[in-house]
């Protein structure tokens, strides 16, 4: 009688010289390792195998066509929308993030020396007196063998005198000077508040945006624009559904919003390689800033050629229909939700 094993996992029994449980497809041997589940987590996250050379090529090279053939029941032979999207986002945001870690570096810099501005003696107020001024120049004159000036330095004094030349003065807010030393004292949280101008019978939200004003003034802006990368792939995920829901709108009858969420899927995804792209050429090439906007008018160009092998329209109606929902996304729907981010990201810092 042959040996009888049973499944961990369903608990139904089979014969031992499986490898596989016949009814759930689990592995029988239990050898569940360190690197074992690292690998399997990986593999099971991403899936790279065969199937991503086999999808990158169309993804680049055959706009739509990819989410047709995916549409159409073809989805076996191609990486999962949703996948590859994550993939290529992850990635994305991977190189980003050093980018970003640049800029924040000189925002901050920035920012510090606009809340720690350096005083010097040509930011201070002077008033001229010309009596005196005239007196002093009189002085140098007579002490010229003495000073070793010469007769033009001497002019320059003296047109500075009668041109009424002033160094600018420099305004400094009697508030910042007060929030500063509360800061410095470490004085309660709801004084430096009140420095700011929070009234005392301020509502929650308006204590929490001056809180979070108060945060990056103590920080000097530091990490703020780090705080507003962290909100990007989020807000930019919610941005999938608002561009199929675009899609939806104009062509209504052209199938279920799932199908237009395939196409969303798909070209957002060559929208973040060609990024990826960008970013690894910037790396070792200054690329011009004619070659970026070049490439963002060619997403009109890959939009309608999409479009047209996707909904099956002429290159016309694909082109006019193309450039309506790029204006709108890009010019209406990405700034309010970028609007959304930043404020978010405040929140949040």
């Amino acid at each position: 009688m042959a040996d009888i094993d049973q499944c961990k996992n369903c608990e139904e029994t089979f014969d031992a010289s499986f490898d596989y449980c016949p009814y759930c497809g689990q592995e029988t041997a239990d050898n569940l390792t360190f690197g074992v589940l690292f690998r399997n987590t990986i593999s099971n996250y991403f899936s790279i195998d065969a199937r991503f050379f086999k999808s990158f090529i169309p993804l680049m090279t055959k706009p739509g066509v990819l989410a047709r053939c995916f549409v159409d029941g073809k989805r076996l032979s191609y990486l999962h929308p949703a996948q590859f999207y994550l993939f290529i986002s992850v990635v994305f945001f991977f190189s980003f993030s050093f980018t970003i870690r640049e800029a924040d570096n000189k925002v901050t810099k920035a920012l510090k020396e606009e809340f720690n501005p350096e005083v010097s003696i040509d930011s201070l107020p002077v008033k001229v007196d010309p009596k005196g001024m005239e007196a002093v120049k009189k002085a140098l004159k007579e002490n010229q063998e003495n000073t070793g000036m010469s007769d033009e330095e001497i002019r320059e004094i003296d047109s500075l005198v009668k041109g009424g030349h002033n160094i600018p003065v420099m305004d400094l807010n009697f508030k910042q000077k007060l929030l500063d030393s509360l800061i410095i004292s470490e004085a309660p949280r709801t004084e430096k508040l009140e420095a700011m101008g929070m009234k005392k019978d301020a509502g929650v939200l308006s204590t929490k945006f001056y809180s979070q004003l108060l945060k990056l003034y103590e920080q000097r802006g530091g990490g703020i624009l780090q705080s507003l990368y962290d909100t990007i792939p989020i807000a930019m995920f919610f941005m999938l559904p608002l561009f199929a829901l675009l899609l939806k709108l104009f062509y209504w009858r052209r199938g279920k919003f799932a199908h237009h969420l395939v196409f969303s899927f798909y070209f957002f995804t060559f929208l973040f390689t060609t990024f990826c792209i960008l970013i690894l050429l910037n790396t070792f090439l200054n690329i011009p800033i004619w070659v970026d906007v070049l490439v963002f008018v060619s997403f009109v160009i890959y939009l309608t050629l999409a479009l047209r092998h996707f909904y099956k329209n002429n290159g016309l109606v694909s082109f006019l229909k193309a450039s309506v929902i790029y204006f709108i996304f890009s010019f209406i729907v990405l700034p309010l939700a970028m609007i959304g981010v930043i404020f978010v990201s405040f929140l949040l810092y």
